[in-house]
């Protein structure tokens, strides 16, 4: 096929051997299928901001951290330099969720690095040497449904406890290798502790997987994992090896308002009394 041209640095440098085939064109990039010596590796051609269809970037990117004050100046400024950093930081952030996924056993393509802003990984494969095919794609009975869902929820746990949600977790980015699932996708990957919006992209990511499964296993629809899973998350309680029952029991008890009212009261007269006694000492 004709090299595209996002490609044809990594052919003059050796970087990789040869283009095969294109694999998929989404609304965030376009993989490749490459040859890099005997293997066979994808290459992930991300889009442009202009032609990427992922919408609502600032809301997956609140909590990640510039890499340095004056990237972030530039990003509050929206100004060309700011828009280069954004646009850096979309590209660079699925290698780097990759790599630490992927040391805290999550199971992920490996990924061997950005070249030209290009990301090199391995392209996961069935069982006859073909790319894998997504959960869409499969049929399961009701006892695969449930492993699989068991062990994508582990993943999820894992993640979490590294301090990442997927934030776009579906049936389209999971892939069915021999061993079971295996997630992709992950540049708009989400910093589960500073991000104002992190539970309720948890909450679907795991829901969608929930959901994708019952239609297998009905008896996975009632299960209350995403809650059960961010309360242990909150109390620092979160461990891969913490037992889940998939069930949650909400806390009804009404809100004591008078008390925290008080509260509030008490710290505002103390931080008064405080600014008194400086004005009294500088006086």
């Amino acid at each position: 096929m004709k090299t595209p041209k996002p490609l044809q640095p990594l052919l003059d440098e050796g970087i990789i051997d040869s283009v095969v085939r294109q694999l998929k064109s989404g609304k965030e990039a376009s993989v490749y299928v490459v040859t890099c010596g005997n293997e066979l590796r994808c290459a992930k051609v991300y889009k442009d901001a202009e032609h990427r269809g992922f919408h609502k970037l600032a809301q997956y990117q609140e909590g990640r951290k510039s890499r340095g004050s004056r990237d972030a100046r530039a990003k509050q400024r929206r100004g060309r330099h700011g828009r280069e950093v954004e646009e850096a930081e979309w590209k660079n952030a699925e290698v780097d969720a990759l790599y630490r996924l992927a040391n805290a056993g999550v199971r992920v393509p490996t990924p061997y690095g950005v070249h030209e802003g290009v990301l090199l990984m391995e392209l996961v494969c069935d069982a006859e040497g073909r790319p894998a095919p997504r959960i869409n794609e499969v049929e399961m009975t009701a006892e695969q449904a449930i492993a699989w869902h068991r062990f994508m929820i582990l993943q999820i746990v894992r993640a979490l406890c590294m301090g990442l949600i997927h934030g776009d977790l579906s049936e389209y980015n999971v892939l069915i290798d021999p061993n079971g699932p295996v997630i992709i996708d992950l540049p708009q990957a989400v910093n589960a502790a500073g991000n104002n919006n992190a539970f309720a992209m948890f909450e679907r990511d795991v829901n969608n997987m929930r959901d994708t499964f019952a239609r297998a296993a009905p008896e996975l629809a009632t299960t209350q994992y995403a809650r059960e899973i961010w309360a242990l998350y909150e109390a620092n309680q979160l461990t891969p090896e913490r037992p889940l029952t998939g069930q949650f029991i909400e806390d009804e008890t009404p809100a004591d308002v008078a008390a925290v009212l008080a509260t509030i009261d008490a710290e505002r007269e103390a931080a008064e009394a405080r600014a008194r006694a400086r004005a009294m000492e500088d006086a």
